[in-house]
């Protein structure tokens, strides 16, 4: 188990705000904000995201048949133009060096496979008498992306080209490796050969698996035993049905989350986003405050790791209070048991519940999902189970500290109730916390 995976990762990734075209002043702005306003709140990784070796890349989308910087065994290098420490085959290790110093991880998303222009020149594989064409399997590709060919993993060459290539990334100081077209479909040598790699590289590195189109939970065995990290959606933008969409998806995975292996309900997609993106032009998050809590909210009961996509340095303070909200980072490394506990239609939306525990304490997160506000009342008994029927409770509101949501009454009776008033799309997120009732124990 990667000792960096234990609890849920949490950090930024350049997708979101840079799509393809991240530079190295621009992963170093985020990654100073992340140390200097996030890190004491759990945020302690800093990702680059997709194609940071072409140095032609663009917003809205990928190159086809571009010229990507190689070495002279097929494995990718940094473009120079974007990031200019790479110059002299450092490759990505001064960029990991700053932001180690700042106290951070660093991590880089690859695609499956091995570059098509690897193949078509047959480079040598790295220590060993193969080329890239005895490692490719030129029959599998992906349906969105153009750089790589698959690998034969009936070859020995396609692990010796792997091994070859994280060894490179473990020496450059990589910490996180995203890894791309691996699930849908879902390609279960490629796993194991990921995993063999890293485990062969030495290195404690988090393996994070996307993109998760109709992952089925049969997986999950395989999924643990060699990840840390897996998608279980398509891309996730800031609009407000694709976090619909993951309340079902979590509740089904909800389950499965323990430590050392994580179903990642995707990017938050917050704050400044889209300056060079794949979709979408330069915006602020198109989803209400409101919204945007229902998100960070769901994403922690389910334990889904969290790794923000807005641009840290131009985002507004109000996105970064959210981030910084100290139940955020401590509910999700604490609280154990995440679920969902109700779904009910009501109307023209449905109440969603969803509980997690740690020690004394139950957390309470009452979803709305209809168009007007709506108030709930919720059973004290739906909430804490038979255990508590001697117990004296308070409540904390976890996005309003300060205020304490309605509990009729504070000493159990069987028809105590949470009592609480639900914004549109949005959540009130409580901490219900105990102590033995001294004139019933």
């Amino acid at each position: 188990m990667s000792l960096h995976a234990r609890t849920p990762p949490m950090g930024w990734n350049s997708w979101d705000s840079y799509g393809t075209t991240v530079t190295q002043d621009e992963v170093l702005a985020n990654a100073r904000v992340l140390a200097e306003r996030l890190l004491p709140h759990g945020w302690d990784t800093v990702v680059v995201d997709i194609d940071w070796y072409d140095p032609a890349a663009r917003a809205h989308g990928y190159n086809d048949g571009s010229s990507l910087t190689l070495d002279a065994f097929g494995r990718q290098l940094p473009a120079e133009n974007r990031f200019p420490s790479a110059a002299g085959g450092r490759g990505f290790g001064p960029l990991a060096d700053e932001v180690h110093a700042l106290g951070l991880r660093f991590g880089v998303h690859m695609m499956r496979g091995i570059p098509r222009i690897a193949v078509e020149q047959d480079l040598p594989v790295e220590g060993t008498g193969w080329t890239a064409r005895d490692a490719a399997d030129t029959t599998s590709v992906c349906p969105w992306n153009e750089d790589n060919y698959g690998l034969d993993h009936d070859h020995p060459a396609a692990q010796a080209y792997l091994d070859g290539l994280v060894a490179q990334l473990a020496g450059w100081g990589v910490d996180f490796l995203k890894v791309d077209d691996m699930l849908a479909p879902y390609h279960p040598d490629a796993v194991v050969a990921w995993a063999r790699a890293i485990e062969r590289s030495g290195r404690d590195i988090v393996l994070s698996l996307s993109p998760g189109t109709h992952l089925s939970t049969a997986q999950v065995d395989h999924l643990r035993e060699h990840a840390q990290m897996w998608r279980i959606s398509d891309d996730l933008w800031d609009r407000w049905e694709d976090v619909h969409a993951q309340f079902a998806r979590l509740a089904r995975w909800a389950p499965f989350q323990q430590p050392g292996g994580w179903a990642d309900a995707d990017m938050l997609p917050l704050g400044r986003i889209g300056l060079r993106a794949e979709r979408g032009d330069d915006r602020q998050s198109r989803l209400t405050p409101d919204e945007q809590r229902t998100i960070l909210t769901l994403w922690v009961m389910a334990r889904s790791p969290l790794m923000v996509g807005g641009d840290l340095p131009t985002s507004d303070p109000a996105t970064l209070d959210l981030l910084a909200n100290p139940a955020v980072g401590h509910v999700l490394r604490a609280a154990t048991d995440g679920r969902e506990i109700v779904r009910e239609p009501l109307d023209d939306g449905e109440l969603i519940v969803w509980t997690a525990v740690e020690d004394t304490t139950t957390y309470v997160a009452a979803f709305w999902t209809g168009p007007t506000p709506r108030t709930v009342s919720l059973p004290l008994s739906s909430l804490v189970g038979h255990a508590a029927a001697r117990d004296t409770w308070t409540t904390r509101d976890l996005w309003e500290p300060g205020t304490t949501p309605d509990l009729h009454p504070t000493t159990w009776e069987p028809e105590g109730a949470l009592v609480l008033d639900v914004p549109s799309h949005g959540v009130r997120w409580t901490a219900l916390d105990t102590r033995p009732n001294q004139e019933t124990s």
